[in-house]
């Protein structure tokens, strides 16, 4: 039910249709009536008086993350990296922690314990909650990165599994290719597996580190994964209307 939501703009939907996309993976009626309740009582829902059932607030946050990561935005890069470095006391466990996390949002990569770098080729404008975060643990610094000629890796080799994301994109792709075959001939059964691959690319979109094309492995996949997304979202969205219909 959250990923049915997590996936639709606005992100509320009447009960009868949350109940209805359970049951494409066979939880019967009674069974989402009371996973919905509970969720509410645990505010990862909200409910209005129409009986309309939305997103709380932190999932609301990550819907934003997910279409972000979606799009894909990039900016021209000028060769300028950008490094975040801790600063100050010994920090609190939970700090820490927070820290990570709005580095992984903002796709820092650690270079060591208590440095994060990436290139300069992201919106600001884009978390600025996670942003908010690593400003107030880390002092900022502007950077470049100076290479010898024959060293053909580069930081951004060393500092992502680059081999390892694109050999995951090419089982999502593939595994989107055979569903939309299934799902372009209306077979409603397709729809489980669909949510399943959905949600993969989903996830998979926001560990992309987003670098600029200056430092990709040629073929680098990005753009084809999201271009064979948005076709399969499509259809996808398509036969799950037919199914709520139906």
């Amino acid at each position: 039910m959250l990923s049915t939501l997590l996936g639709t703009q606005p992100p509320s939907l009447p009960v009868d249709r949350l109940v209805r996309a359970c049951a494409i993976f066979g939880v019967a009626g009674g069974a989402a009536r009371t996973a919905l309740s509970r969720m509410a009582a645990a505010g990862e829902l909200v409910v209005d008086d129409r009986s309309w059932y939305g997103l709380a607030d932190s999932f609301l946050d990550r819907q934003r993350a997910q279409e972000t990561a979606r799009a894909g935005e990039r900016l021209d890069w000028n060769g300028r990296w950008r490094m975040a470095v801790v600063e100050g006391e010994a920090r609190e466990r939970g700090a820490r922690a927070e820290l990570r996390r709005a580095t992984e949002r903002l796709r820092l990569a650690e270079l060591r314990d208590g440095v994060w770098l990436r290139p300069d080729n992201l919106p600001r404008s884009r978390e600025p909650e996670a942003h908010s975060v690593v400003d107030g643990q880390c002092r900022w610094f502007d950077v470049h990165e100076v290479q010898d000629a024959d060293q053909h890796d580069g930081m951004a080799g060393a500092l992502w599994d680059l081999e390892g994301w694109a050999a995951a994109t090419q089982v999502i792709r593939r595994d989107m290719a055979a569903l939309r075959r299934r799902l372009d001939a209306g077979d409603t059964g397709a729809l489980a597996e669909g949510f399943v691959v959905s949600a993969a690319a989903l996830r998979h979109f926001r560990t992309d580190p987003l670098l600029p094309d200056e430092l990709l492995p040629r073929r680098w996949p990005g753009r084809r994964l999201r271009s064979d997304y948005d076709a399969f979202d499509v259809i996808f969205r398509s036969v799950m209307a037919d199914w709520f219909v139906n």
